[in-house]
């Protein structure tokens, strides 16, 4: 197959429809290969980009794969033409691999392994460990998708808080319901298995791709829901409302090994039955906000660690205006869409502040997981069409900035932040706001300006430094100003900050091994975003894959 790069598609040529581009991009295809349209039987399109460096020269920038009539020697001819010419530039033979799931295993196991946690570390991890014939038992706090999207909606409509389903804790994790965004700076070859187990699952083509690929929090359930069906297809099953309680040990302290887990499943009356699972082999893929999980593992001397985390507030500007500062006389046009950003501001005190979960057309969400603690996120919907763009604004708390030397020092601050600003909320979840212009000059604000704050429970505006540790104000306040050098606009002085942001990363890392296992507790593997292995969606989905790779190899083995 060859394929091409850095094929350019102007503006002023497409209509803005996806036939017209797919027309477009072939016709550019033919051109740079000089090749008649009967010699091609194939264009597929791998990447799409907006380059918006000029902006009076916005444009795509696209990488294609091509089929040619007479296979791998009608290539080899058209590459040795093309050299012959000088014009092979951007143009290569490649060898299409895909990577698939784990086949079935060829040993024996005592016990099914058991995942807690049904994000996409476990998600993926549980459909590995199901593809390979181990019949996996996923367990999942929070509610199945549909059912945890109804307890969402109450929550933001009414401020009745279910602690177990919410925007932290149910089927699809966290992502769920922060735009569903796919861009990673990792790399693996493993993100084309999970990018095509998404569209399978109903996802849309493009997010194959589109190089800041997202899914949509409106799609995203239906695709978590098609995920879990597969697991129990495959011989899992999938255990929603059900809540790790304990873990079993045999071996003594000195080779403290799993034998198995105590669960806890709430029926849909509100009765509680526990119950024990037998397993050695036990995937913790809990997420960034299973506070009780942590406490759980430190109280029964699994090795923890304090990694940087990172906290902050969310910043709304109107979409509008990111549009014009990112794409100039181009905003608007058709083949666009909303405009993202990402940020960074390296500050001579040292510290720095960044842009986290940027939702173009998106909207500012109530994310809390506890009784009297105010947490913000941010999502956008597939068509990203909201009024404002929103994103994390964010300042990294290291480790020696925490007191003390308990291990979970950083949950303890987080979760202080959190009730400092439910108290300046006033309750009800309200979450405190200021302007851009008022924080910047250390001083309260009372009423929004032409940008209307989208958090659904509503704003109380007045001054976030209180629900702050200073370092984190200091950094975000010397950081606005030094961010709109590289986004104009960015410190629009009507621009809405509303607190907290607390929960982009985990504050622990459950320390493992080369073998992915704990270091100090066989039997235990920890992965993803809440063990402190990931990211975002993608680099939990694929470190999900490779703990179930290694779990499959200590059976095989």
């Amino acid at each position: 197959m060859i394929e091409i790069s850095n094929i350019k598609l102007y503006l002023d040529k497409l209509d803005g429809t996806p036939q017209d581009e797919r027309a477009q991009l072939h016709a550019a295809v033919l051109r740079r290969l000089h090749v008649a349209p009967d010699e091609v039987t194939g264009v597929e399109l791998r990447r799409r980009s907006i380059d918006a460096r000029k902006k009076s020269a916005v444009h795509l920038t696209c990488t294609a794969r091509v089929s040619l009539r007479g296979g791998q020697a009608a290539e080899e001819r058209l590459l040795a033409r093309l050299a012959r010419r000088r014009d092979d530039r951007g143009v290569r033979q490649v060898v299409v691999s895909t990577p698939r799931l784990p086949s079935p295993i060829r040993g024996s196991y005592e016990s099914r392994p058991v995942v807690v946690g049904a994000g996409c570390a476990g998600l993926f991890c549980a459909l590995a460990l199901a593809n390979a014939g181990l019949e996996p038992l996923l367990v999942e706090r929070g509610d199945d998708a549909a059912r945890r999207e109804q307890a969402v909606a109450r929550f933001s409509e009414t401020g009745e808080l279910d602690v177990e389903s919410n925007i932290q804790f149910g089927a699809g994790g966290a992502g769920t319901f922060s735009d569903g965004k796919l861009t990673t700076g990792t790399k693996s070859p493993l993100h084309r298995l999970v990018l095509d187990t998404f569209i399978e699952a109903g996802a849309a083509e493009s997010i194959a791709w589109d190089a800041k690929p997202h899914i949509g929090s409106d799609v995203l359930p239906g695709v978590v829901e098609h995920i879990c069906a597969r697991i129990r297809e495959l011989g899992g099953e999938v255990a929603t409302r059900t809540r790790l309680v304990g873990i079993d040990w045999e071996g003594g302290t000195a080779t403290p090994r799993v034998a198995g887990v105590r669960l806890a499943t709430t029926s849909e009356g509100g009765i509680v039955s526990e119950r024990r699972v037998p397993t050695s082999r036990l995937v913790l893929a809990c997420g960034h906000s299973a506070r009780d999980v942590f406490s759980l593992l430190r109280d029964a001397g699994v090795t923890l660690e304090r990694k940087t985390f990172a906290m902050g507030v969310r910043i709304e500007h109107l979409q509008a205006d990111i549009d014009r500062a990112q794409y100039g006389p181009a905003a608007g046009h058709p083949s666009l869409g909303a405009a993202p950003y990402k940020l960074v501001s390296h500050l001579p005190s040292g510290r720095s502040a960044y842009s986290f979960c940027m939702c173009p057309g998106g909207y500012v969400v109530a994310a809390a997981s506890e009784q009297g603690g105010v947490v913000t996120n941010g999502m956008s919907l597939a068509a990203r069409a909201g009024t404002n763009a929103n994103s994390g604004l964010l300042a990294n708390v290291l480790p020696t900035d925490l007191a003390g030397d308990d291990v979970l020092a950083g949950v303890e601050l987080q979760r202080q932040c959190e009730r400092a600003a439910f108290e300046l909320g006033g309750g009800g979840f309200v979450a405190p706001a200021q302007l851009v212009g008022d924080f910047l000059a250390n001083q309260p604000s009372s009423a929004a300006g032409r940008v209307a704050p989208t958090y659904p429970r509503g704003v109380a505006w007045g001054a976030l430094d209180a629900c702050l540790p200073a370092y984190i104000s200091d950094t975000l306040r010397a950081a606005i100003p030094d961010m709109a050098h590289h986004l104009r606009g960015f410190d629009d002085a009507e621009a809405v900050l509303t607190g907290i942001e607390s929960r982009s990363s985990s504050p622990v890392r459950v320390t493992r091994g080369t073998d992915l296992q704990s270091v100090s507790h066989a039997g235990l593997y920890p992965t993803g975003e809440g063990a402190g292995y990931a990211g975002g969606i993608m680099s939990a989905a694929t470190d999900g894959l490779r703990v179930a790779q290694a779990l499959i190899d200590s059976i095989e083995n």
